[in-house]
């Protein structure tokens, strides 16, 4: 197990791994974010990437003592053929203290935990409509990658032959 505690001394903000004790915090602020009160995910989740393991991190950010914001991500290999790359899955942040560093310095150290691993990529994947996150994302350097999804809607019946 990596045990990661990076404190930022410009912001202030502490990053660190996310503990049991940290999730009804993290439950609590997707809540707040989403509408949606999803604590057995967030539960799952913890299970699966809590604790900074197989290359799979669930790290929270601190500030002044408070959970503020977390970040979600693992190393994985992509489908068709794609070299493993880190992966985001979920960033977070508290309302109240955005503008502060806290995504930009989870980020940045879910991407130094990968780049020691050995991979030289980071992937995520945002809704096209959520400016914030697009945002956020282009000001750390990404831009959109050689890899295009499609999808198609099955609510409206068969797809087509």
């Amino acid at each position: 197990m990596t045990k990661i505690n990076k404190l930022n001394p410009e912001s202030g903000n502490l990053v660190r791994c996310a503990v049991v004790g940290d999730l009804p915090r993290i439950i609590e602020l997707d809540k707040q974010i989403s509408g949606l009160d999803k604590p057995d995910y967030w539960q799952e989740s913890f299970r699966r990437f809590g604790g900074a393991q197989d290359g799979r991190y669930f790290l929270v950010a601190e500030k002044d003592g408070q959970i503020a914001g977390f970040i979600v991500g693992e190393i994985r290999a992509w489908e068709f053929g794609s070299p493993p790359g880190g992966w985001v899955f979920s960033l977070t942040v508290d309302p109240d203290t955005r503008l502060g560093g806290i995504a930009t310095d989870m980020f940045n150290t879910i991407c130094d935990c990968f780049r020691k691993a050995g991979v030289d990529k980071v992937h995520t994947m945002t809704d096209r409509d959520n400016i914030t996150v697009m945002a956020f994302f282009r000001s750390q350097g990404m831009m959109a990658g050689r890899s295009i999804p499609l999808e198609m809607d099955l609510s409206d019946g068969e797809a087509s032959s």
